[in-house]
């Protein structure tokens, strides 16, 4: 019998590897791969997920209420489902094997990093999400700056768990997609400390323009970047001869930041000085650019870009792209006309930019 892979680092995993380490994960690992600066850390692989299911003893408990006639529109039936199935997942026992191997991991992952509690991200990566062809990416959950092996496997359970929010449950019953064929990783990811965070695009969203790289950026973490809290900075770029085109500098009263006497994520005002002026200056611009550019050539179609720069390092190693998805909805609209589409933009963030949710 093949033995399971309960967890794999970043840098043995690449596309080939979505079956076990979902969207996210695999994209890791192809930036790896690529030569690009990604933050280290490691996938809880669907063996961990189906495995789990199974030893804990609720895998048929929770599909069979998934078998149910749940009307998707009726927020009720979906809340209740949901509530009982991620109950189950929350509160059931973690397999030895499978806590062993997480342990592992963020143990190794500390070494690396030279801490004995390293922070991490722990995100969810569903096999079913960063598709170019569905909107599945940002369905499930996200924890920010989790300490401690304790917290760690806490964190995977509750992302497990979120892999059946009404909102998932409900998006796969309107698009016939079986809720036994999504399968669910989770990526443990040091943390960035980040003075800078957001996105880019290797096209403009506005129009489709693929000579553009668009950056948009605020203080603190990128969580209110991706979750709309703030206007951000813009810096539209053109991709050849490396020009800036374009910079909106816009009021930031607000930032995303990790509060260390309160061991958690918080929301705090900028400083008055800080919050018009520019959160990026103009090589930091150029160098997210160049690894916009790097990306999209690996994966040879327009990509999304998380990106984040650590404010403990030096330029040009404190900048890193945390994830990458496929651009979805001008390189499917390319061949149709782009004047008066006014709402593609909108369209974009909906599919592209998700809300995280902080660790309480």
């Amino acid at each position: 019998m093949e033995k399971l892979s309960y967890t794999l680092d970043f840098d043995e995993v690449n596309k080939a590897s979505l079956p076990a380490v979902g969207g996210k994960n695999a994209s890791l690992g192809e930036m790896i791969a690529a030569g690009i600066r990604v933050p280290p850390g490691f996938a809880v692989t669907t063996d961990s997920y189906l495995s789990f299911l199974t030893e804990a003893g609720i895998k048929d408990e929770v599909f069979k209420l998934l078998l149910v006639d749940i009307n998707p529109e009726d927020v009720a039936s979906l809340d209740s489902v949901s509530a009982e199935v991620q109950k189950l997942i929350n509160e059931a026992p973690m397999l030895g094997e499978i806590e062993e191997a997480i342990k592992e991991g963020y143990c190794c992952l500390c070494d690396k990093c030279g801490v004995e509690r390293a922070p991490v991200a722990v995100r969810s990566s569903a096999t079913a999400e960063d598709l170019p062809t569905a909107s599945f990416a940002g369905q499930q959950d996200t924890y920010l700056w989790i300490e401690g092996f304790e917290e760690v496997i806490r964190s995977v359970q509750k992302c497990w768990a979120s892999l059946f929010t009404p909102r998932a449950i409900s998006y796969r019953i309107k698009n016939n997609f079986p809720h036994e064929k999504v399968l669910i990783s989770v990526g443990v990811q040091k943390m960035v400390n980040s003075r800078t965070a957001g996105v880019m695009f290797t096209l403009n969203p506005l129009n489709g323009d693929p000579s553009r790289v668009v950056i948009e950026g605020s203080w603190g973490l990128g969580e209110t970047v991706v979750s709309g809290s703030v206007t951000p900075d813009k810096f539209v770029v053109d991709k050849v001869v490396m020009e800036i085109n374009e910079r909106t500098i816009s009021p930031k009263n607000i930032q995303c930041v990790y509060d260390p006497e309160k061991g958690e994520v918080v929301h705090t005002e900028i400083a008055p000085e800080m919050q018009n002026k520019s959160c990026l200056d103009d090589k930091e611009i150029k160098e997210l650019v160049g690894i916009a550019k790097r990306i999209e050539e690996h994966y040879g179609c327009p990509q999304d870009i998380e990106w984040a720069i650590d404010k403990g390092l030096s330029f040009p190693e404190n900048i890193f792209a945390v994830q990458s998805r496929p651009e979805t909805v001008w390189s499917q609209r390319r061949k149709e006309p782009i004047i008066g589409k006014k709402s593609a933009y909108e369209l974009l963030m909906e599919k592209a930019l998700t809300s995280i949710k902080i660790k309480l």
